[in-house]
């Protein structure tokens, strides 16, 4: 029987299939990487999409704030392109000194000089002044308040100096896409601001996901729609959108305006990972990519929500996540005392918190498709949530009947969204 190869943390994990099962290995739509990723980037801040050359926008004596994502977003590799960031800055005559990063961790905890060497480089940390935000700072600046009731408290440097974001464009479970207004809210966010508009992904009328929320969905989602207008406040100077390719390496830079330029790159982003199946198999076989996609629950979930879209109404779903931090946050695993209670919706709803919706919508898809895991994560914390976990493949493939069952299987399930033809 041939041999799937899965990654695996930071190793790999194998599992052997009968072949005669198998629909098909499913991947995005490879693009080419970038050779040349300064020219590339160069490229888009001369010629920008909706906006002044970012030469125009900068000059010495200027005060800017460089929005970045946070380690859970490493996988971006926005290390390879800050160093020409502030490069061209500094072409443009704004000096080091000028320049402070911002990692928008929007409720994460705080990157350690470690990660944070990582992120921009040694040498970038070493020359530029790199902050981490913290949601719950005193002096977090309130500047509106949405149509939707958000009151939208962010970062000071994001205030009162030039902002440029760098972020990249994937799928999101509840915002549509990850990137571009993101880096404001929830990136440099209070934690308050960031439960309000969170607070839409919930159905306002159902115990339940709102259904307007989802991959892709833009228009008419609520949570995105609130994300924008809350971006508008700030109007950030320039964007830089990065997009990966399936593989994980860079493939195109969109930049200019914070909303245009974001849009383009989640069409070229949508037709890249979007791939359509002829049918529905009664198995799935998703890994994450491995570390840091796979580091928790809370970033596996991307991968559960991407996939379920392959799997038959009632089937089974295996995801291979290692989850070297367990849930990820803290709380992810203490929303299970609710479950005993039959409270889940209502106390989400009460105090609502990221990883208190990520774990409600691991519920949700485990009621409609069985999970198993192969993971480290002891089995018992995941069995109040309708999931199986196992520690090894071989363990999985004794407890599991794939006999005459038809098999998907997703090595890379953060980067592809399976969706049925239309006949």
């Amino acid at each position: 029987m041939p041999k799937y190869i899965f990654d695996y943390g930071k190793g790999e994990i194998s599992l052997e299939l009968n072949e005669g099962n198998i629909l098909g290995e499913l991947s995005g739509n490879s693009r080419p990487p970038l050779e040349d990723i300064a020219s590339e980037l160069f490229d888009t801040f001369e010629n920008p999409i909706d906006s002044a050359p970012l030469r125009e926008l900068v000059q010495r004596g200027d005060k800017i704030t460089l929005v970045i994502s946070d380690m859970t977003r490493f996988w971006m590799r926005q290390d390879l392109v800050i160093v020409h960031v502030i490069e061209y800055l500094n072409r443009c005559g704004v000096k080091d000194e000028d320049i402070t990063i911002l990692i928008a961790n929007g409720t994460h905890l705080p990157a350690p000089q470690s990660d944070i060497e990582i992120l921009v480089t040694k040498e970038i940390a070493d020359r530029i002044k790199v902050v981490n935000h913290d949601c719950e700072a005193e002096d977090l600046v309130y500047v509106g308040t949405t149509s939707r009731g958000t009151e939208v408290e962010l970062n000071p440097l994001v205030v009162n100096q030039k902002t440029i974001c760098l972020g990249a464009a994937a799928h999101h479970l509840m915002a549509g896409f990850g990137g571009g207004r993101k880096s404001i809210l929830p990136g440099v966010a209070s934690g308050k601001s960031i439960a309000q508009n969170h607070l839409h992904a919930l159905s306002p009328d159902q115990p339940c996901s709102n259904p307007l929320i989802g991959n892709s969905r833009l228009e008419g989602n609520p949570l995105n729609e609130d994300m924008c207008e809350a971006a508008a406040m700030v109007n950030p100077l320039f964007i830089i959108n990065l997009a990966m390719n399936p593989e994980g390496k860079l493939c195109r830079i969109f930049s200019g305006n914070w909303m245009n330029s974001w849009l383009e790159c989640c069409r070229y982003v949508d037709e890249m990972y979007t791939l359509e199946i002829p049918e529905k198999a009664d198995i799935v076989i998703a890994g994450c990519g491995g570390y840091p996609k796979d580091m928790s629950m809370y970033q596996s979930t991307k991968v559960i929500d991407n996939v379920e879209s392959a799997v038959k109404d009632g089937g089974i779903l295996i995801l291979i996540s290692e989850c070297i931090d367990g849930g990820g946050p803290d709380e992810y695993f203490a929303w299970s005392r609710h479950i005993e209670t039959g409270k889940l919706d209502e106390e989400l709803r009460k105090s609502f918190t990221i990883p208190g919706y990520i774990f409600y919508q691991n519920c949700e898809i485990a009621q409609k498709t069985r999970i198993y895991m192969i993971s480290g994560i002891d089995p018992k914390l995941l069995e109040p949530m309708g999931i199986t976990s196992f520690r090894t493949s071989q363990e999985l493939l004794e407890n599991i009947s794939l006999k005459d069952k038809s098999i998907y299987i997703i090595k890379k399930g953060g980067t592809i969204i399976p969706k049925v033809m239309k006949k």
